[in-house]
């Protein structure tokens, strides 16, 4: 993948004056530092970052420059990439399901926080320093995310409370963590984790050392600004109302709501068809726009054209990708201006998560280049 220096330019700037014919990602460093910085300032604990939602140097350069140094990792590959932005990066190996030579991997890395939801898995953690944290992870019924976590990984509270006593029966630093879900717009569900996780806790006779209150943090998608405050005050709130003085300290582990901001993916129109209703982009679901695919359309999308912004109103159109797979089509009713034409840019706010980290190279398309800006139009 192409890396470029830093510009004192925007997006169409940079369009205007190159007319790239190829997908790009622009990466704003300013938004980054700045979503990080707010991040650290208004959460009262420790601020991580989840490498999967964008592993790119350049990104994670700048969370180090933001103050950013511990990093939730999910494999070997993000480990080296954590420590390539920063050498002394403290890493936390939260996916809770690993074969023996990623642990193996693990302990040669020196990882400081490892995260299980079953004794089958702690079992494999048996080679582990005893000076490592060890956190129970377990998931909850509860509504408000995009899509659920705990389909996947979670124990039973009943559960959580077994492995958590035989975390602190092998001698490691017991702690418990959660994720709510992707794209959580409900700042109760953090507070009913955190009750929970007291009622875990006590069900082992287990003093917590810190909770996890994980990623799902929402990001800008254009249909309103998530309130991060309102989810830090409730976790607060649920802290002090179950623990009371002897609340266990608090970490986070933002992806998407970290990175998403901070890009915008340019697209171009290869062709249209059926007077405009059906539209053909150079990118699509095997590129920079799987997320759309799963999180459905966001309302951060703006068409550039040869003579600057398109500002007709809009219709809906149905738009497919490059390659050959007729699957490569988003979501329909995408608006577009009416005046939208043929060689236009349509362009992609919020695309800093899950763009790049997903992208493949299918049919030879693809994000291929990250474009550093000094701002986002």
């Amino acid at each position: 993948m192409q890396h470029s220096l830093p510009l004192t330019t925007t997006p169409t700037a940079y369009l205007s004056q190159h007319a790239p014919d190829a997908p790009i990602l622009f990466f704003a460093p300013s938004v980054l530092q700045a979503t990080a910085r707010r991040f650290q300032a208004e959460f009262e604990g420790l601020v991580t970052y989840a490498v999967k939602a964008n592993d790119c140097a350049e990104v994670l350069s700048n969370l180090v420059a933001a103050g950013i140094t511990t990093f939730d990792v999910a494999s070997p590959a993000e480990m080296a990439a954590a420590r390539a932005a920063c050498p002394q990066a403290v890493l936390h190996y939260n996916n809770p399901v690993r074969s023996e030579a990623e642990v193996a991997a693990g302990i040669a890395a020196g990882v400081a926080s490892w995260s299980v939801d079953d004794l089958s898995e702690l079992a494999k953690l048996d080679r582990v320093s005893r000076n490592a944290e060890v956190a129970v992870r377990f998931a909850l019924p509860i509504k408000g995310a995009a899509y659920d976590f705990g389909s996947k990984f979670g124990a039973t509270p009943d559960e959580a409370a077994k492995i958590l006593r035989k975390v602190a029966a092998m001698g490691f630093i017991p702690s418990v963590c959660f994720h709510p879900g992707t794209q959580c717009n409900d700042p109760t569900a953090w507070g009913s984790y955190v009750i929970e996780a007291a009622r875990i806790a006590a069900m082992a006779g287990v003093t917590l050392a810190r909770i996890n209150i994980g990623g799902g943090f929402a990001a800008d998608r254009g249909f309103g600004t998530p309130d991060h405050r309102a989810v830090f005050a409730c976790v607060k709130k649920a802290l002090t109302s179950a623990f009371g003085a002897d609340a266990p300290d608090l970490l986070c582990e933002p992806g998407r709501a970290m990175v998403a901001e901070s890009c915008v993916l340019a697209t171009r129109i290869k062709g249209m068809r059926a007077g405009g209703d059906v539209v053909f982009l150079n990118d699509g679901i095997y590129g920079g726009l799987p997320d759309l695919r799963d999180m459905g359309l966001c309302a951060l999308v703006s068409v550039f054209g040869p003579n600057g912004p398109r500002t007709a109103k809009s219709t809906s159109r149905i738009v497919f990708g490059p390659t050959c797979d007729s699957l490569d089509r988003l979501p329909d009713g995408l608006p577009l201006p009416v005046d939208t034409c043929t060689g236009d840019y349509v362009l992609f706010g919020g695309m800093g998560a899950y763009s790049i980290s997903m992208s493949t190279a299918f049919n030879g398309y693809g994000v291929q280049k990250v474009e550093m800006v000094s701002d986002l139009d």
